[in-house]
């Protein structure tokens, strides 16, 4: 097995590059060689921690365990924040494994692997092909960014013709609006400013709103909302946006923030409001998503950066400033 090139946080938030101590590979895992890593936000929130970095990963199988089966060298395959469960508990053999109480996240387990290296070791139960219609740079943001945003609207299932409405247009939300879209929702977009509108309009959403400073919401001809996928970590005006929201409908809160929810109860109760926690998908519907995707032509906008310590370092810091348009890929050399 090669020599593993990868790139690490630290305790001081340092981008560092090292090389990992070989691993053997063992009859169920696959050697990928990395081509394309996504930038999650929830990247930034392990730069503070000795391990290798990125759950966006796409690439090339090298080499395969002998007990593997679906995958063959050369094929393209990819992987996300899950690297493992126990497979037979009653979340595993209902097919959302991602709820295994032995799961293995991102951040947790295999701090000695991830998607910012040169190759990495990973089982075969969780990777998945990379359909031929889509690229490996796109591909890469739809490990993450596009599995939780599809996984909100299909394991609590969105019906055609239902109000989605988006909370934000950046590296969630502006994949919200075009899975929404195409599963044939009314996608209403709630945005700080007018700034995005019109590409929010491109990507399939029917309604757009501007909400920075405002007291109150008015929607077209005072249709309300079915579901609202809150896609910004920041907090927000709770009695404005829960103003708008049908009775008996949803909020999905899909980005990470270590601050309390906090809501006002009465506009829950008297509605029948719930609050829906949502993360990234199980096997079956992550293979489900990338399916999807490849048929409906939805595709991540991205800025592209090499995978190198210093293309790191600038991917991240447009990432912390808010200028990232709209999901960070890592392009190896």
């Amino acid at each position: 097995m090669p020599s593993i090139t990868a790139f690490k946080g630290s305790d001081e938030g340092q981008i560092v590059e090292a090389s990992v101590d070989k691993r053997d590979l063992q009859p169920d895992e696959v050697l990928l060689k990395i081509t394309h890593s996504g930038l999650c936000g929830t990247d930034v929130h392990y730069k503070n921690v000795p391990m290798v970095l990125g759950h966006e990963g796409v690439g090339e199988v090298q080499e395969i365990g002998s007990n593997v089966t679906l995958l063959k060298k050369g094929d393209r395959a990819g992987f996300g924040y899950n690297h493992s469960s126990c497979l037979s508990c009653a979340q595993c053999l209902s097919g959302n494994d991602i709820f295994c109480p032995q799961r293995q996240l991102y951040g947790e387990a295999d701090l000695d692997q991830g998607s910012m290296a040169s190759h990495a070791v990973w089982k075969e139960s969780f990777l998945f092909k990379i359909p031929e219609s889509i690229s490996s740079e796109d591909a890469a943001p739809l490990q993450c960014g596009g599995i939780t945003v599809y996984t909100a609207l299909q394991l609590y299932p969105v019906k055609a013709g239902e109000r989605v409405g988006v909370l934000g247009v950046g590296g969630l939300g502006h994949l919200a609006i075009q899975f929404a879209a195409k599963m044939g929702c009314e996608v209403v977009v709630f945005s700080g400013s007018d700034s995005k509108e019109e590409e929010a309009i491109k990507l399939g959403a029917k309604e757009f709103y501007a909400t920075k400073g405002a007291t109150e919401l008015k929607l077209k001809d005072g249709k309300g909302i079915d579901r609202l996928l809150v896609t910004s970590s920041a907090q927000v005006d709770w009695n404005l946006y829960l103003s708008v929201i049908n009775p008996r409908g949803a909020v999905y809160p899909l980005s990470v923030s270590s601050d309390d929810l906090r809501m006002p109860y009465m506009p829950l109760i008297l509605n029948g409001i719930r609050v829906q926690g949502s993360v990234v998908g199980s096997r079956g519907i992550h293979r489900e998503m990338l399916e999807f995707a490849a048929a409906q032509n939805i595709k991540p906008i991205v800025q592209l950066f090499p995978m190198s310590k210093q293309g790191i370092e600038d991917a991240f810091q447009a990432l912390e400033d808010g200028k990232m348009r709209y999901r960070g890929v890592l392009v190896a050399q």
